[in-house]
């Protein structure tokens, strides 16, 4: 146990990849096909959390919740994602982490897959009406982030640019036809003669890892943001990577993923600060149907590890993620925890491990974690945890029990919504996670009482406008859309 912090407030690298199942890391599934050794050290040199989850199955809503410590459909976004020419999801003059810590001294940088919208200068109505020889506004930088370099969304999705803090780095010259394969898919647009599909993971991970080798101890600490978009489509393994997992391209990209850790930590190691610095490695949501699950359970590889379901669903498979956290000053190394916790705590525990206490309006969903980092929690960090899922369904977790406030999936699996006779389905579920991991028994019938205490507690939060003690704030736009309308009339019977 260690009990104490560190005097000087830490380095901060957040590494998130993109549709990485739980299944997928070896430290976490003892049955993983893919055997990641680096992030499986990682997680012998610090903590890995065996209860983690995004507050969203699908990519932007969970990167809102980890830079804003808010739920994602608090925001103007109730269901899906934004494509490449949306508007930011955002709220100007929202506080974020990177905002926060920026304020604490912090050198602030993103580099990756933003994925949360921003304004293009246009030249038309049109969407793809774009000069890009304009700045954006409503990204990274007006975020929080005093640097930026990256994509405005996943690297499937155009138009094909890279972004340094306001500009893109070259114009488009041409268009790109979309690229079908089932794995290797993305969709057809304007491309810039600087824009590689395959040389994406490599290049962010070089300018990650010549910003950690570059920052001097002397200078001001610094919030690292490093999504990655891999093993996101379209799935490219470099030639070095390509059949080395012996499975499929998808485990193969995992292994890049593994590899990108690696680098990252020995250049945190290089640069002489690793003692004091907080590496984060985690993925936005559940595995994708990409990665080509029936070829993958041919080697007896489940990217969900017991977990039903995948990314979009509200079943455990969407939302419960690989967790790691590595922080040798303050975190016991090979520490597990079986507690839960979710993305969106990621901004209070900053706040708490630099003692500085949150505004009102600030991570008004986050709950800090730092007593589960310091081996010192004497009980569960979070009372309650809520979910979403691709097409808006809800979900709240309070210890054993998990209520689902739709029939089916609420995502891209079996029963899907408005498919698969999901009508005949009971209209929610209830399940005892702690005896059904699987969530194969639906109890919604048997108990009535834990129904409504779970329904007015899902009701208050929403309606609060946060689920952490403090004043009521407002949510954005109307929080009684279809998928919550009933619920907030609905007497259990």
């Amino acid at each position: 146990m260690k009990n104490s912090l560190c005097r000087e407030a830490p380095n901060i690298v957040y590494i998130l990849a993109d549709d990485m199942g739980y299944g997928d890391l070896s430290c976490l599934n003892p049955d993983a096909k893919i055997h990641t050794r680096h992030l499986d050290e990682m997680a012998s040199n610090g903590m890995y959390f065996r209860d983690a989850h995004s507050t969203s199955a699908v990519c932007t809503p969970s990167r809102y919740s980890i830079l804003t410590g808010r739920y994602n459909w608090r925001s103007w976004l109730k269901e899906g994602v934004v494509f490449g020419y949306d508007k930011p999801v955002i709220e100007k003059d929202m506080p974020t982490v990177a905002g926060f810590l920026k304020t604490q001294g912090y050198e602030t940088n993103c580099i990756g897959k933003w994925h949360l919208g921003w304004n293009w200068t246009k030249t038309g109505p049109k969407p793809e009406d774009i000069d890009y020889t304009g700045p954006i506004t409503g990204g990274p930088v007006d975020c929080g982030f005093d640097r930026f370099h990256g994509l405005v969304g996943s690297p499937d999705m155009p138009p094909y640019v890279y972004i340094r803090d306001r500009h893109p780095t070259a114009v488009p010259d041409r268009m790109i036809e979309e690229n079908d394969d089932f794995q290797a898919y993305w969709r057809p647009g304007p491309i810039a003669p600087d824009f590689d599909h395959m040389d994406c993971l490599p290049q962010l991970t070089r300018r990650a890892v010549d910003y950690i080798k570059n920052h001097k101890k002397s200078e001001k600490p610094y919030f690292l943001y490093f999504p990655i978009g891999a093993p996101h489509t379209p799935i490219l393994p470099t030639p070095a990577f390509q059949g080395k997992s012996g499975l499929n391209p998808y485990a193969d990209f995992c292994l890049m993923v593994d590899d990108t850790v690696r680098q990252i930590r020995e250049a945190v190691a290089h640069s002489g600060t690793a003692e004091n610095t907080l590496i984060v490695f985690t993925s936005d949501n559940g595995c994708s149907p990409r990665a080509d699950f029936e070829k993958l359970a041919e080697y007896g590889h489940n990217p969900s590890h017991v977990f039903r379901g995948h990314k979009a669903d509200i079943y455990e498979g969407g939302h419960r993620i690989p967790l790691i956290m590595e922080w040798p000053a303050v975190i016991q190394a090979g520490s597990a925890t079986d507690e839960i916790v979710c993305l969106s705590d990621f901004f209070a525990t900053c706040a708490d491990f630099l003692n500085v206490p949150l505004a009102e309006n600030e991570a008004v969903d986050s709950v800090s974690t730092l007593s589960l980092l310091q081996g010192e929690a004497k009980a569960p960090v979070r009372e309650a945890t809520v979910h979403h899922s691709f097409f808006g369904a809800f979900a709240i977790r309070k210890g054993k029990w998990k209520f689902e406030m739709c029939p089916g999936s609420g995502g891209w699996s079996r029963p899907r919504p408005g498919k698969d006779d999901d009508h005949l389905l009971p209209p929610v579920q209830l399940y005892n996670l702690e005896d059904d991991i699987g969530e194969n028994r639906n109890l919604e019938a048997e108990y009535p009482e834990v129904v409504k205490e779970l329904q007015d507690d899902l009701s208050s939060m929403v309606r609060r406008g946060r689920s952490t003690p403090g004043p009521d704030q407002p949510n954005t736009g109307n929080v009684e859309w279809p998928q919550l309308w009933w619920m907030l009339s609905r007497t259990p019977e």
